[in-house]
Formats: C-alpha cells, sequence, structure tokens
C-alpha cells in the first residue's frame, strides 16, 4: 500500500472510531505506521488531513454505491444491499464525528455536503426513477425532492437528537429510517420484492 493511502486509511479508522477533534497527527502517523516527518511530507496540517480523508473515503463509499446499483436486479434489489453496506459502517461509526466534522471543520464539512448533492442525491434520483419505471415505486412520487429528504434523514442521524439513545444505537436508527423511507414510496409491487431481499441480504450482513 502507497504511504498515501496508508495515510489516509489510518485516518479514516481513528475518525470514525473516535471523532474528529481529539486525533493529532501523532495519533495519525502511528496508525498509519509512519513517521511524523513522512505525515508532514503529505500534510501540511490536521485540516489538510480531514479534507482529503473525508474526500476519498466519501468517494469509496459512493463507488460502492454506484457499483451496488449497476450490479442489482432492480431499484428493491439495489436499496437494500446499500442500506446493508451502510449498516457496516454505522457499525464503526462515531455517532458524534459527523457534528465534530461539521463545527470544528467547516471547509471540508462543506465539500462533503457538495459531493452528497453531486453524487448521492442523483444517484438515488436514478434509483427513485427506476423504481417507477419498474413498477416498484410509486409514480406519483417526485425522484429529485425523495432524493434530497432522504440525504437529509441521512445526516440527521448524525447529530445529537432523541432518536440516538442507550436503546437505539446508530444501526438500528439507520435501518429503521431507511425502511420507513421504503415503505412510504412502495408499491404493492415493491413491498413484495423488499421482503425477499431483505430476508436475504439482512441474513448475511447479520452473520459477518
Amino acid at each position: 500500500m502507497e504511504p498515501l493511502e496508508k495515510i489516509l486509511s489510518a485516518a479514516i479508522e481513528l475518525f470514525r472510531q473516535y471523532g474528529f477533534k481529539t486525533i493529532t497527527m501523532d495519533d495519525i502517523a502511528r496508525r498509519a505506521g509512519i513517521s511524523k516527518k513522512t505525515l508532514y511530507q503529505h500534510f501540511a496540517n490536521k485540516n489538510e488531513v480531514v479534507s482529503e480523508t473525508v474526500t476519498w473515503y466519501k468517494g469509496k463509499i459512493s463507488g460502492q454505491c454506484c457499483s451496488i446499483m449497476e450490479e442489482s436486479e432492480n431499484a428493491i434489489e439495489a436499496m437494500v444491499r446499500i442500506m446493508g453496506t451502510f449498516d457496516q459502517i454505522n457499525r464503526q461509526m462515531n455517532p458524534l464525528a459527523m457534528l465534530e466534522l461539521e463545527r470544528y471543520f467547516p471547509e471540508a464539512y462543506k465539500q462533503f455536503k457538495d459531493k452528497l448533492v453531486e453524487t448521492d442525491v442523483q444517484n438515488i434520483m436514478q434509483n427513485m426513477q427506476q423504481g417507477i419505471d419498474e413498477g416498484l415505486y410509486r409514480s406519483e412520487i417526485d425522484p429529485e425532492f425523495m432524493a434530497r429528504y432522504r440525504m437529509e434523514m441521512s445526516l440527521l442521524m448524525y447529530h445529537p437528537n432523541l432518536m440516538i439513545n442507550d436503546r437505539f444505537d446508530l444501526i438500528t436508527v439507520g435501518r429503521e429510517v431507511s425502511e420507513l423511507f421504503l415503505y412510504g414510496i412502495m408499491t404493492a409491487k415493491g413491498e413484495k420484492l423488499y421482503r425477499k431481499y431483505k430476508e436475504q441480504y439482512f441474513k448475511q450482513v447479520s452473520k459477518i
């Protein structure tokens, strides 16, 4: 693995687990197995590390979701498989990480949100339209509005709120929010497929 990729991989592991505020350049160098001097050859400061790491990781996740959409038989299967992917992400995510990114690294957070609109919203719009064409989503839904609504709900989960507490962790909340969204847009045909894929893919995820 190239030094830059080692740094980015190490940094995202730390940021996901502990948040963005307390992690130092020393922590990142130690986790990456490199000297602090090598780290500073790639990045001038922590702000640069955060910005580059978030962009890199966001690109990886978006790429995975695009591949899932291309490989899936229909819009419902794509959504279920993507839900499983985010189950894995949320299992390793500190619930406060996104809030710390927004509060302490606003430029990196803005880049992150811009990428959401540029890639994720467009991908969900594509899934919405595909599902409508396949008769799996209700024909009267507005794909652009629903895609933006879905992304806003996703971001809301990572802020302190009544949903995340001792009883409901991030994985549970993420699954419930996704399922509620889907049941709001699916046709009866779509619901039948959803139950089939939920049984198939979520059982697989639970074994990991």
